[in-house]
């Protein structure tokens, strides 16, 4: 899932989010709308958007949020570090600095903001973290 280490991404930022979302639907499936509405601070709306295969515009911490209502998975705060030092990992892997990711970027963002999102010092949507890890998984060699 989102928060473990890729060393790879598929064609292009909109595929990788159609993974997630995928993954995402299917945890809220699996427990039930209901659970997910009580277990969460997602919005019923914004969890049928999902299971109807829409992504909503949710944060990362509400991505982890879902995430950890499986089993064997840590706690949302946790999935959320987990998620971001696998980001700052992978540009020492790649050798990217934060000018080089923003360069590549398909969002407008810019290199002070994609530091500010990776050391959580800024909240960051999902779709930012998407398009980050796009970038930086991409270049890993």
């Amino acid at each position: 899932m989102f928060h473990e280490q890729r060393t790879g991404v598929p064609d292009s930022p909109e595929d990788l989010r159609e993974e997630y979302r995928a993954e995402l639907a299917t945890i809220v499936d699996d427990y039930g709308l209901e659970t997910a509405v009580e277990e969460t601070t997602l919005e019923r709306s914004e969890l049928e958007t999902l299971s109807d295969g829409d992504m909503p515009d949710i944060s990362l911490e509400e991505a982890a949020e879902i995430l950890s209502l499986e089993e064997g998975i840590r706690d949302p705060e946790t999935v959320v570090t987990m998620a971001c030092e696998h980001l700052l990992m992978g540009m020492s892997t790649a050798v990217l600095d934060v000018d080089s990711v923003e360069g590549e970027l398909e969002i407008e963002m810019d290199a002070k903001e994609v530091q500010q999102k990776i050391e959580r010092r800024a909240t960051m949507s999902f779709e930012e973290y998407v398009h980050l890890q796009y970038v930086i998984a991409g270049n890993i060699p």
